[in-house]
């Protein structure tokens, strides 16, 4: 065990893109358990695109972070001292607190997980909140049909390969998807079994769209806001369906333009819904037992990329923020 704990602090609120002077790491004892705590030794640990608007000093549906103060997320590890009755050293468990080398737990907050039927990272996503947020999003949020066709922006991220996925096993017509590289395009269409992707930054999405999805869109998973929301309003077919779930392009750009078409919600009769994943926990076990069969039959691919080392973990999430990652992000700590 190592002889420090390794934390990472917000120490200023981004202005735009964020620097890594806006992060420090300090070191400080490895925490003693009281009564009820355990300590985890984090193996693995998440950075997701929600996390920049919490750096933001705003009201939002979960409190920013606090200047100064440790960052946290989603992280797997290892249980070393407990004193809880109901979790022991040596168990994996999930829990909150990433962004650190140790972690100090209430054990009735943290769950136990089983990584010799899942690796620790799938825990942080095709099993975790990305899973979740694909399958409720996609099943519940936008009600997908059969025979449908769908277009998931941000395709190549940790929700959105699965989103597609998922459409495709759900009996979706077509299944179309956007991304920001000609690699990231090839490895939608060519190993996750998307009908059809392009490059946004290749330009003139209508174009691309309506090349792509000449009869419209039905359904649209949308992870990134601005131009692409836009553009995919004109394609959408009439009753279409939007799942809103992020925003990412407009996350560093505080005067970000506003969707100039909105008036097709009326005209089209469309239906757009944002929605939290916080908001459908009561999915998850319907959700963990059709993937994990979907994972056990090789239907279902997992996208990941990986960054280690806490050291490394600011350099890993704005490596996220800017798309360097195929699938979900996560950082490596043992």
């Amino acid at each position: 065990m190592s002889d420090v704990n390794k934390v990472w602090h917000l120490a200023a609120r981004p202005t735009g893109f964020p620097s890594e002077s806006d992060f420090e790491l300090r070191e400080s004892p490895i925490p003693t358990p009281g009564p009820g705590q355990v300590v985890v030794r984090n193996d693995v640990m998440s950075v997701d695109p929600a996390m920049r608007g919490r750096m933001n000093d705003v009201k939002s549906y979960v409190a920013p972070f606090q200047l100064g103060e440790p960052l946290d997320g989603g992280a797997v590890g290892t249980v070393v001292a407990s004193e809880h009755e109901h979790v022991k050293v040596g168990d994996s468990v999930l829990h909150g607190l990433g962004w650190r080398s140790y972690a100090l737990l209430d054990g009735a907050k943290v769950r136990t997980v089983d990584t010799a039927a899942a690796p620790s990272s799938a825990y942080l996503g095709v099993l975790g909140m990305p899973g979740l947020t694909a399958y409720a999003g996609l099943l519940d949020v936008a009600r997908m049909r059969p025979e449908e066709t769908v277009f998931v922006s941000g395709a190549a991220g940790a929700v959105g390969t699965l989103v597609g996925q998922i459409a495709r096993l759900r009996g979706a017509r077509l299944v179309i998807g956007s991304a920001g590289s000609a690699e990231k395009v090839r490895y939608l269409t060519d190993e996750l079994g998307f009908d059809a992707a392009f490059n946004y930054r290749d330009g003139d999405i209508r174009a691309q769209l309506k090349r792509l999805a000449p009869d419209g869109i039905d359904v649209y998973f949308d992870n990134v806001g601005g131009e692409q929301l836009e553009e995919a309003l004109f394609r959408m077919n009439l009753h279409g369906r939007i799942a809103v779930c992020g925003a990412i392009s407009q996350y560093n750009t505080p005067d970000a333009k506003g969707i100039r078409n909105l008036s097709l919600l009326i005209s089209k009769r469309l239906t757009m819904q944002g929605f939290l994943v916080l908001d459908h926990w009561s999915r998850r076990e319907a959700f963990v037992e059709e993937v994990t069969a979907w994972l056990r039959e090789d239907k279902l691919k997992v996208a990941e990329t990986f960054v280690d080392g806490i050291d490394n973990a600011v350099g890993a999430f704005l490596g996220m923020l800017k798309g360097d990652n195929l699938g979900k992000m996560v950082v490596r700590l043992s």
